[in-house]
């Protein structure tokens, strides 16, 4: 991994945290993925004139993703209706790496090597400590954690797809702007259906904070797709979910949720994660 490729997965951490963020942030949970969801198809069919149409063997893939990412989304409003932010996120993004290792090694055949699966396992230690030590305390919910584990099957499946589909798009600007028009559109749908008559009442008062947190799902989306075609899918995975701190604070900081010593001490468990990856690159 370069110190390009690792700079742009870094940013796509922190951009996906923050639109998580307002997707939990949002009320009214279908209201707020039927805006990040449709937002981001008004912004793939605005970039699709612009970049390569992706290569036919990617549509395979894209499809595939497609459908995966309507349960992801269906998961993690179900995750985020039950559960605390720095809690629920965590859980969803921590379960992804160590999937994404077997996936990969299975399909893609990329088998880490020493360094980079000690960074790995690292890695998914301190992001799944942030989460598990955060309960201590106090009774496991496990209905939400149930569907934050589930999300974070959804995230691994997804992310090995679109590693492959990407590699084979022959432009990740293509790819992902379709993606984003092919998937988006199954859940302003389905709002459409659910809210009949009244669905253009259900987004007004979320529509700015909505569409931002779209603009942030792309961003950070194309971002990750960008570095999958400039290395392995396992490390970036990994340190992709370096997203989980950024959500720790934003959950400490904004939501008022307890962060503490624990979920410190597994942060610093990811900073060492991540420097064996790297010295692997």
């Amino acid at each position: 991994m370069t110190p390009l490729v690792t700079a742009a997965v870094l940013l796509a951490a922190v951009t996906h945290a923050s639109w998580n963020a307002i997707a939990h942030k949002i009320t009214d949970k279908l209201a707020g993925f039927t805006l990040i969801s449709g937002g981001g198809v008004l912004i793939g069919l605005a970039l699709a004139p612009f970049v390569a149409f992706p290569a036919a063997g990617a549509w395979p893939y894209l499809f595939a993703s497609a459908a995966v990412h309507i349960a992801y989304y269906a998961l993690l409003m179900k995750s985020f209706r039950l559960g605390d932010f720095g809690q629920a996120y965590p859980i969803a993004r921590g379960t992804a790496p160590l999937v994404v290792t077997l996936l990969a090694a299975l399909f893609a055949h990329e088998v880490p090597d020493g360094w980079a699966a000690a960074g790995i396992a690292l890695s998914c230690a301190g992001l799944t400590g942030v989460a598990l030590w955060g309960l201590r305390g106090r009774r496991p919910d496990w209905a939400a954690i149930g569907a934050a584990l589930a999300t974070g099957l959804t995230i691994a499946v997804y992310t090995v797809v679109d590693g492959l589909g990407v590699r084979a798009s022959g432009s990740s600007l293509g790819y992902i702007a379709w993606l984003m028009a092919v998937q988006g559109v199954v859940i302003p749908a389905y709002a459409a259906w659910r809210r009949r008559g009244e669905t253009v009442a259900l987004l007004r008062p979320f529509a700015g904070v909505g569409l931002l947190g779209a603009a942030l799902s792309v961003a950070a989306y194309a971002l990750v797709l960008w570095a999958q075609t400039r290395a392995e899918l396992a490390p970036i995975a990994a340190l992709r979910e370096s997203s989980i701190i950024v959500g720790a604070a934003i959950g400490a900081v904004f939501f008022k949720e307890r962060f503490g010593a624990p979920r410190i001490a597994a942060a610093g468990l990811l900073v060492v994660g991540i420097g064996l990856m790297l010295h692997a690159g």
